[in-house]
């Protein structure tokens, strides 16, 4: 799976770290309905540092579709909460 985080290119992961993926997807939505700023950025912190360390980089002259596009570090609650669905950022 081909996974884009804005502002820094894509990552490749196995499709077996989805379930990981989906806990910290799931908080972030807990804390996104919340308005909890604090949460909020802990719990995207760890989900970005989380597919980048489960993830290998995909090579910049590679061109290939992502299947999951996740914000930045620096975007606001207000940004995510716009990109979120009912499920969240990653497909469950």
């Amino acid at each position: 799976m081909i996974v884009r985080i804005m502002g820094e290119g894509q990552v490749e992961l196995a499709d077996s770290h989805l379930t990981e993926l989906n806990k910290l997807d799931d908080e972030l939505l807990a804390v996104v309905q919340s308005g909890d700023e604090d949460g909020f950025r802990r719990t995207l912190r760890a989900l970005l540092d989380k597919v980048r360390e489960l993830g290998g980089p995909v090579p910049d002259d590679s061109l290939e579709p992502s299947e999951l596009i996740l914000p930045p570090a620096d975007a606001t609650l207000e940004e995510v909460r716009a990109m979120l669905n009912d499920d969240g950022l990653i497909p469950g």
